[in-house]
């Protein structure tokens, strides 16, 4: 395990690419994504946002969680961590997962690289290495942390392939959605996956931190043929809303982080029984989670259309206008463009099932005054936004 132990005297770290970050930066406008110092705004959501949709878009990647898994019995460690069954998982390609505990709740989401025969990266938004040790008890298996040893890009938007191909990094051309190449750019080594989080075509690198400037550089020296913009988390919260990909921690409460009791969530009251598999044997989790779909859905989390124009942060959600308050919405933004109002929301059900007349109640201010209104909301059970040039293999070029 490769850790900085005095990386704890900087109130934040700086990733590989900050310096290029710093160096674009008009809005001085930073966050902290686990000790590290990335940036909610570069200089303008409204531009950062169209590259994603109609360009390409840069974002670092590098403070997200990565944990090296290896060992001759990781399959069996990850079948047992896991909900999803990963049997057919093969070297070269990567997969969505979620992880429970005990009590069926969701501890977090992430995605599962399989890199050769016995070696996997997992990658999360939190902090894991204290479950997944936990979990490796009776196992041959290694769990190393590699947050700091890996430099990672998105390269996200319709152009993304293009620009990426003009960079110098070839063999992009049959790379499938979740595949993973070995690939170089220039003179240096570089691991590109088709994956991201904005529901657009896109690819993440990863690399070396030492090489991190030079793909930095890359990448830019095709600045001119193409637009691309770095861009920030603000701008990564307004796609993955409307790709309806959903955030641990925000959406819904991790089980691990959990304060009050039924405020934690099962992957099928998130959304997320598409990833659980019960037929595939035992894993942690999966006794509850067997018990409860055998039982009437109590609750889920639901992508809403809400007609009209006005923010619903924050606002409740009824059956029927001035009916039973059934739960509250989680995330929304205005979409630019679907030129419409989205939201996600956790809503009770009703006998197992999600009422039709759903109604959002909420508040707005006008002229220095609060106001209360009423909006009827959709349900939607796929994505908001999903263009058909994402999946394309190969990519077009623009």
């Amino acid at each position: 395990m490769s850790i900085d132990h005095l990386h704890f005297r900087q109130a934040m770290q700086h990733t590989p690419f900050h310096d290029r970050f710093a160096a674009m930066s008009t809005t001085e406008h930073w966050a902290t994504w686990n000790t590290y110092k990335v940036p909610y705004v570069v200089n303008k959501l409204s531009t950062e946002y169209f590259a994603v949709r109609s360009g390409c878009s840069v974002m670092d990647l590098t403070p997200m969680e990565k944990y090296r898994i290896t060992g001759s019995d990781a399959r069996a460690y990850l079948d047992r961590l896991l909900t999803r069954d990963i049997s057919n998982l093969r070297p070269g390609r990567v997969t969505y997962v979620v992880w429970c505990n005990d009590d069926g709740k969701v501890i977090d989401d992430g995605t599962l690289f399989q890199l050769d025969e016995n070696t996997y990266r997992l990658c999360a938004q939190h902090h894991q290495l204290d479950w997944l040790l936990i979990s490796a008890d009776g196992f041959d298996v290694q769990v190393t942390v590699e947050t700091h040893d890996i430099a990672a890009l998105a390269v996200q938007g319709p152009t993304a392939y293009s620009v990426l191909t003009l960079a110098g990094i070839d063999g992009l051309d049959d790379l499938k959605p979740f595949g993973i190449k070995n690939l170089q750019c220039k003179e240096f080594p570089v691991t590109v996956s088709r994956t991201g989080y904005t529901g657009d075509l896109g690819y993440e690198l990863w690399t070396d931190p030492a090489n991190a400037l030079a793909l930095w550089d890359a990448i830019f020296a095709v600045q001119g043929q193409y637009d691309i913009h770095a861009i920030g988390l603000d701008t990564l919260e307004m796609v993955r809303i409307e790709a309806g990909f959903i955030m641990p921690g925000f959406d819904f409460n991790c089980a691990e982080a959990t304060i009050r009791n039924g405020y934690d969530r099962s992957p099928y009251e998130v959304g997320l029984g598409w990833v659980v598999n019960l037929d595939k044997g035992h894993f942690t989790g999966r006794k509850a989670l067997a018990a409860e779909k055998e039982q009437p859905a109590k609750r889920r989390l639901t992508k809403l259309v809400v007609e009209g124009n006005k923010p619903v942060g924050e606002a409740f959600i009824y059956a029927g206008k001035n009916g039973k308050q059934l739960g509250e919405v989680k995330c929304t933004m205005w979409s630019p463009i679907l030129k419409a109002n989205l939201a996600i929301a956790d809503i009770n059900f009703i006998s197992g099932r999600l009422p039709e007349n759903l109604w959002a109640r909420f508040d707005y201010k006008r002229e220095l005054k609060w106001n209360t209104t009423w909006a009827r909301c959709h349900a939607q059970t796929k994505p908001f936004y999903s263009p058909e040039h994402k999946s394309a293999t190969p990519p077009a070029r623009f």
